[in-house]
């Protein structure tokens, strides 16, 4: 039985697949050895779906930078010294006590509303979360069929699982692709209620909204008498949350008090890291994959799981 891990990107634009697979291997690789870990053993696969929805991949040719699909964020090696933990975790305490319940009160008193005032602001500043709920949106799946978008996504990420259920697995995902590896774990419990997961790793992801609560509790009414907003029924080990607090898409860091535990008792740990990452024009991004890839709290869970 092999260690795998599988890569989930969110659905902004990508290089082409192979390169984007090799600089997330590569950023889990450099906060291993940040850890002391040198050569790990592990099987990495990227699951890709921009080619799927994008005509063109992001390039990195300099006379063409005006172009909308440069590549301006590229994989780079973290300066030195700039890997550290997070140290706040204190303040990280009061901040988790008092957005937890701003949370409970918002939704006990807006209810509808709050969320539909969330779903404006969301979709004033990025398309990703209503293209993956807008059911008229579609996409070619891999037999070349128009398909609606959101069960191509998830579909794509459910067959790469289950090509690989014979192996001790862990699922890393990004941003929107963090709420497609709910989706599709949560649909794979219920299809083969058997099949495990080991770990599963939630990176920048805005699983947190009360949108996109209010969809999970509506769409898994199978649940009655359960908790609907819970870890997937196949995660085994572990479900760990990771966010930057001035990650714009994680604004809502904590979701252990809105995802209830399993039936075996798995509920997300959240944790909250100093992502690095930092582009070449000196931009500091909060919310890039490479950044969190490499954090000594995801690279410590890592190793854990190696060694497993």
């Amino acid at each position: 039985m092999a260690n795998v891990i599988i890569g989930i990107h969110g659905l902004s634009n990508k290089p082409e697949p192979r390169l984007l697979s090799d600089w997330w291997e590569k950023s889990i690789r450099e906060g291993l050895r940040n850890r002391g870990v040198e050569n790990p053993d592990f099987d990495f696969e990227m699951v890709n779906w921009s080619m799927l929805l994008y005509k063109t991949p992001q390039h990195n040719d300099p006379d063409f930078k005006h172009d909308s699909a440069y590549l301006n964020q590229p994989y780079i090696e973290a300066a030195e010294g700039a890997l550290k933990a997070y140290t706040e975790r204190r303040r990280d305490r009061i901040r988790e006590w008092v957005t937890d319940r701003f949370a409970g009160l918002a939704e006990r008193i807006g209810g509808s509303r709050f969320a539909a005032l969330e779903e404006r602001i969301i979709a004033s500043k990025g398309w990703e979360v209503p293209f993956y709920y807008d059911e008229s949106k579609t996409l070619k799946d891999g037999d070349g069929q128009s398909q609606p978008a959101r069960k191509v996504l998830v579909g794509t990420l459910t067959n790469a699982i289950k090509k690989r259920q014979d192996d001790r697995l862990m699922l890393i995902s990004h941003s929107m692709g963090t709420t497609i590896a709910y989706d599709a774990l949560r649909d794979l419990g219920r299809e083969i209620p058997n099949f495990k997961v080991a770990q599963f790793v939630t990176m920048g992801s805005p699983l947190g909204l009360t949108f996109v609560k209010s969809k999970i509790k509506t769409e898994r009414d199978y649940d009655r008498g359960r908790m609907r907003v819970r870890t997937p029924s196949v995660v085994t080990e572990k479900w760990v949350n990771y966010a930057d607090r001035t990650d714009p898409v994680a604004a809502e860091s904590h979701l252990r008090g809105d995802y209830g535990p399993n039936p075996a008792g798995i509920q997300v740990v959240d944790d909250l890291t100093d992502n690095d990452y930092t582009a070449p024009d000196g931009e500091r991004i909060p919310h890039k994959s490479f950044g969190y890839l490499r954090t000594p709290e995801l690279s410590d869970q890592i190793k854990d799981f190696l060694q497993g």
